[in-house]
Formats: structure tokens, C-alpha cells, sequence
């Protein structure tokens, strides 16, 4: 580490202090990315899952090569908050020492420094000061997390289409695939006739895009009968209600359709080209070589 980065020097909620910047920096990602990890089921509810939201307040001291953080955390499970818990963490070189918990009301110590003076403070009324922040630094700032983040939901743009199908069984695969959705918590049910199909059905795991949407996908292998419908009912909570995407058999004789004037356009250039071989073979064979002199 070179001398710039360890007397660069930062505001972080009124606190100016010497710090490490790329250590700063991969300890607020972190933070973030779990924040924004929010679990949730396909009417909209929390997931059991704990939820972190870190409004993360962290003052990072450098020193000779020496690290010292400290790492405020809101926890809770519920959107009421009626569960939610205040964490200070106190680490020297990536090693927590000290943490205070509101559920507990007292700090606690991890190693021998961190013990005494995890007693102390816990004596002298330190304790009962950190318990303040529960209701004046956790609870507002989740408030605003749960409202202009949490809260926010963006519908998945869905498509049903047949792809190649590998299987001998059956003729036609179809896949329903739901693109560009959060939060995750997605579920993808097969219908025919409206009744619910699970067999013949593969599904991916909700796969996680890098920039806060997620994707999914739902294959269906069958062979289709006529005047039969087959549909895609996709439930998450941007939806008021589920919603059925039918797929449209028409688009599987249009493929085919394809196939067969892309077979008949190679045919018919075979044919012209074996044509005009024989028509060139008989030309040359009915000419007179004269010798030059």
C-alpha cells in the first residue's frame, strides 16, 4: 500500500479520519450487496431468510500498517421492523474484538481486550448510549431502505417459445423464460387445459444478472394434440394476481415452415447447379478442336 492511500482522508457521517480507501470501499460493497439481496415469496411477503440492511456507518483508521473498523448493521425479517436489531461491530486487522447487540442490550467481548472492555462499558452507561441507536439511527434509515429500495418491484418480461427438443419421446419442447424481474422470488407453472403440469418439466434456478435483476427459465417437453392449449402462469409480487402466457402453436408451424422452404431453396439450387454441369459437359463434348499453329 503506498503513502497516498494510507493518509487519504474521508467524511463518513460527520466523522472525519485516515483510512485505507480500497479497504473502505470492499467493506461498503459487501454491505450493500447483502443489503440488496432482499428474499421475498411470489405474493409479495418476506421470506424466511434474514435481511441485512446495512446503512452501514464505517470509520476505517490506518496506522502503520495496522487496521481498525468499526461497522454499524440493522438487521430484521419483517417490513414492520417489529424485529429490528442494532449491531456494532469493532474489528482490529479483520479481527472482531468487541460487538454490541440491542436484543442483548450490552456489548460483548471476544478476546481479552475486547472483554475488559466489553465490562466497562457495559458499567459506565456506554451500553444504554448504543441501545439509543436502535430507534434513532436503525429504524429511520431502514424505514427509508424498505421504501425506496426493499419496496420496489419490477415485472418480469416473460416469453413462451418451442426450441429444439432433444428427447424421443416427445416432439416439441417449449421453454417459458422470464427475463429482467426483481426481486427474486419467482415461481413458473406449466398449464394444459389449465390443469398444472410436473412431468416432462425442467427449471433453472433463478439466475442473478449483476445489475438487480434476476432471469429464469422453465422447459416443457410434450407432443402437442390439436385444439389443445398449453400456458405459462407466472407469479411474483410486482403482480397484483398471476398471470398465464399461452403459448401459440401457430409459431411451430411457421418454424417448420421455414425448415421446409430453407430445404426446398438447397434442393432447387442442387438441381440448377447439376443442370448446368450436364449442359456444360455437353457443349464441350460437341466441339472441334482445331490445332493452332
Amino acid at each position: 500500500m503506498n503513502a497516498n492511500e494510507t493518509s487519504a482522508s474521508q467524511t463518513n457521517f460527520g466523522i472525519t479520519l485516515p483510512y485505507p480507501k480500497w479497504f473502505c470501499r470492499t467493506v461498503y460493497a459487501l454491505s450493500c450487496w447483502v443489503r440488496l439481496r432482499l428474499p421475498a415469496t411470489p405474493n409479495g411477503t418476506s421470506g424466511s431468510e434474514s435481511v441485512c440492511v446495512c446503512v452501514c456507518a464505517c470509520v476505517c483508521v490506518s496506522v502503520n500498517g495496522y487496521f481498525h473498523h468499526t461497522q454499524r448493521e440493522c438487521h430484521f425479517t419483517s417490513g414492520d421492523l417489529k424485529d429490528l436489531e442494532f449491531i456494532d461491530r469493532y474489528v482490529f486487522n479483520k479481527d472482531e474484538y468487541i460487538r454490541y447487540n440491542s436484543t442483548l442490550k450490552k456489548f460483548i467481548g471476544f478476546t481479552e481486550h475486547g472483554v475488559r472492555n466489553a465490562e466497562r462499558w457495559n458499567q459506565d452507561g456506554f451500553s444504554d448510549q448504543a441501545y439509543g441507536n436502535l430507534d434513532g439511527y436503525c429504524r429511520p434509515n431502514s424505514e427509508l431502505e424498505l421504501q425506496n429500495i426493499l419496496g420496489h418491484s419490477v415485472e418480469p418480461l416473460v416469453k413462451v417459445k418451442s426450441v429444439k427438443s432433444g428427447s424421443q419421446r416427445h416432439s416439441t419442447m417449449l421453454v417459458c423464460s422470464a427475463y429482467n424481474f426483481y426481486p427474486e422470488g419467482i415461481k413458473l407453472t406449466w398449464l394444459r387445459d389449465g390443469k398444472e403440469v410436473k412431468t416432462d418439466v425442467t427449471s433453472t434456478e433463478e439466475l442473478y444478472d449483476g445489475d438487480w435483476y434476476y432471469q429464469i427459465h422453465s422447459y416443457l417437453e410434450l407432443t402437442p394434440t390439436s385444439g389443445e392449449t398449453t400456458a405459462c402462469k407466472v407469479e411474483h409480487s410486482s403482480f397484483s394476481e398471476p398471470k398465464v402466457f399461452k403459448w401459440d402453436p401457430s409459431t411451430l408451424d411457421g418454424e417448420r415452415n421455414k425448415v421446409i422452404i430453407g430445404a426446398s431453396g438447397l434442393v432447387l439450387g442442387l438441381i440448377l447447379s447439376l443442370a448446368g454441369v450436364i449442359y456444360y459437359k455437353k457443349k464441350s463434348t460437341g466441339r472441334i478442336l482445331v490445332p493452332t499453329s
